[in-house]
């Protein structure tokens, strides 16, 4: 590469920074599910071809959550803690504190990606960004979410409507992992589930958002913009 186009090499990475298409992010902090879920379908339904993208996180009230077609003999003993069927794919997981859920707000026409491509693209942002800490996971074919040395670190759950996007990602980093034996997690009897903490790496959800944005940012080709935590029941302008 000549002189030149060294030097012309950061005016174009900012020039695409800049026209990259913005992407609202809300923190909303620990929420119980059923409101942001309301909230996310919501929001989806009421959305034009010119609403701006959004990524919300939370951390739920301890959850357990049945997809639209999951099976209820996956739910073993429940307990004190509610199950909500809901309307994404797959079976059963569990929420609740230690853990951040990432709900991606994307449209997928818009940005020209397929449903296939979504789950990989965000399977791929949680394998950096557990990479950041030095930490090795891998997908699994058939079987969506991350993994650990054959433990999932990372559950996945999404809908998809009139080509947008809800639910999303539930990832472990620092929580009592014990309700996760009261179902057969993602609809697999004995599965083992983990949690970032336990694998060397932080233990504070708050030093592992700001990657995990990051990193959902470079798969989807995002400028994230952040935005009042406020759940809102109609798109922003």
């Amino acid at each position: 590469m000549d002189a030149v186009s060294v030097a012309a090499a950061p005016d174009v990475a900012v020039a695409r920074a800049i026209a990259a298409p913005p992407a609202h992010v809300r923190d909303l902090g620990r929420m119980a599910y059923e409101p942001v879920w309301r909230a996310m379908q919501a929001f989806t339904d009421a959305r034009t071809e010119q609403t701006p993208d959004e990524i919300w996180l939370v951390e739920h009230d301890p959850v357990f959550t049945l997809g639209q077609a999951g099976k209820p003999e996956h739910v073993l003993m429940p307990g004190d803690i509610p199950v909500i069927h809901v309307d994404r794919g797959g079976q059963v997981t569990y929420h609740g504190p230690g853990q951040i859920v990432a709900y991606p707000l994307l449209d997928l026409k818009r940005l020209k990606v397929g449903v296939r491509e979504y789950v990989h693209r965000i399977e791929q942002a949680v394998i950096d960004t557990l990479g950041d800490w030095n930490i090795v996971a891998q997908r699994r074919d058939g079987a969506p979410g991350v993994y650990v040395n054959d433990a999932k670190v990372a559950a996945l759950g999404i809908r998809v409507r009139r080509g947008c996007t809800f639910h999303g990602l539930a990832f472990n980093i620092a929580m009592d992992l014990e309700p996760f034996r009261r179902i057969n997690p993602c609809g697999y009897a004995g599965l083992q589930v983990v949690a970032m903490d336990d694998l060397g790496g932080p233990n504070d959800l708050d030093a592992v958002k700001p990657k995990l944005l990051e990193h959902l940012a470079v798969q989807f080709g995002l400028r994230l913009q952040p935005a009042p935590p406020e759940l809102f029941a109609t798109p922003s302008p």
